[in-house]
């Protein structure tokens, strides 16, 4: 499986799901209290580059995307921005609600209305480009290139658009248990293939040409006698390195898989509900616990274990060099060793949740946070 060559989930349920996982839910009854925040000496420079609001995002999660220097940013209410160095180089009105983040390649930049609209933008001018209807709720930001635009319903299909004038090409859907979580996860265009986690811990690499399946790599296995035990869903987008594609499951496992063959490297059991990020030595893992590990690449094997951050409902990790960097609940910006997991830094970018992972801008990164802060931040 050379990737360089290479049914519905009842919503109710998945919202009792939400509700039955305290570790999921921010705002279960009789939650503790986040874990107070530690002093520490700091060993790094955390420094806000800029800031600029583009508004809340509600009851959705908005996570910014970066094509070369420019962030593209969106907020429920419709409005979206390109901002270069904190300053919009322009802003849209969509006249709708949106229910997802930005989607962009430098060529588009694209968005999904809370009616399951798509909607492209000129990402140099900011026109409007097409509107299409995929007939269905769209959580995660969509996955854009030259050619595709591919959108990720909350049933789990996913929907390719024709980037030139948002005409279907094709829909990829498979068998899903009963139950399942509300996932915000995305979709990894990469090479002539798309990469998704699904419910029932898959991983499918669908030719991008056809819709086509190419193969299902096996992250997790359900297990348990009930259905809520037996949810085992793929968190967080996959992450693709050289030779390798990883990803984690909710009450399941952590897996590497080698992209030349679709064989395991190694598996751990893990839970993860925002997913994991890799570099060339480590991939790192927010678990359900709100503990940050990492793990050797090549062999799974526990490096560090950072679990400091006790119930502060943290984002998905973000390696930026030499650090791992989550967002947490109260809008604050944690940096640790990449090496060690130790904190390094710490700033708080905003009064709101940052539930969206944080993404590479240049040499630092840029969060947003539910409030509509959206911040650069570099690291020195």
């Amino acid at each position: 499986m050379k990737l360089a060559s290479l049914r519905v989930v009842p919503m109710l349920a998945a919202l009792a799901l939400a509700a039955g996982c305290s570790s999921l839910n921010p705002f279960a009854a009789g939650k503790a209290a986040p874990a107070k925040l530690s002093e520490f000496r700091s060993t790094a420079q955390l420094v806000p580059v800029w800031r600029a609001g583009i508004g809340k995002s509600g009851p959705y999660v908005f996570q910014p995307a970066v094509a070369g220097s420019a962030v593209y940013a969106a907020a429920a209410d419709g409005k979206l921005a390109r901002l270069e160095d904190g300053k919009a180089v322009w802003r849209a009105d969509a006249d709708t609600r949106l229910s997802a983040g930005v989607g962009a390649d430098g060529r588009l930049a694209v968005v999904v209305a809370a009616n399951g609209t798509v909607i492209a933008y000129d990402a140099a001018d900011g026109h409007e480009r097409w509107r299409s209807p995929v007939g269905a709720e769209v959580l995660a930001p969509p996955a854009v290139n030259a050619e595709l635009v591919v959108v990720r319903a909350s049933d789990n299909r996913l929907i390719a658009l024709n980037a030139a004038d948002g005409s279907r090409r094709w829909v990829y859907q498979r068998s899903n248990p009963p139950l399942a979580l509300r996932s915000f996860s995305g979709v990894v265009l990469e090479g002539g293939f798309a990469l998704a986690g699904f419910p029932g811990g898959k991983l499918a690499v669908i030719n991008l040409a056809n819709g086509g399946a190419v193969t299902e790599l096996s992250v997790a296995a359900p297990r348990g006698s009930t259905e809520l035990e037996r949810v085992a869903d793929v968190a967080g987008t996959p992450v693709v390195g050289r030779r390798e594609v990883c990803a984690v499951t909710y009450q399941g496992r952590a897996a590497c898989f080698d992209t030349s063959n679709g064989n395991a490297l190694w598996a751990r059991d893990f839970s993860s509900s925002v997913g994991m990020d890799r570099d060339a030595r480590f991939a790192v893992i927010t678990d359900d616990r709100d503990a940050v590990h990492a793990l050797d690449v090549y062999s799974g094997a526990s490096v560090w274990k950072q679990d400091a951050m006790a119930r502060r409902t943290l984002s998905r990790p973000l390696i930026v060099d030499d650090f791992v960097v989550v967002g947490d609940v109260e809008g604050y910006v944690h940096v640790l060793s990449r090496d060690s997991g130790a904190f390094a830094a710490r700033d708080r970018a905003g009064d709101g949740p940052i539930a969206a992972a944080p993404r590479l801008l240049g040499r630092g990164f840029v969060v947003q946070g539910r409030d509509g802060e959206v911040t650069a931040y570099e690291l020195r």
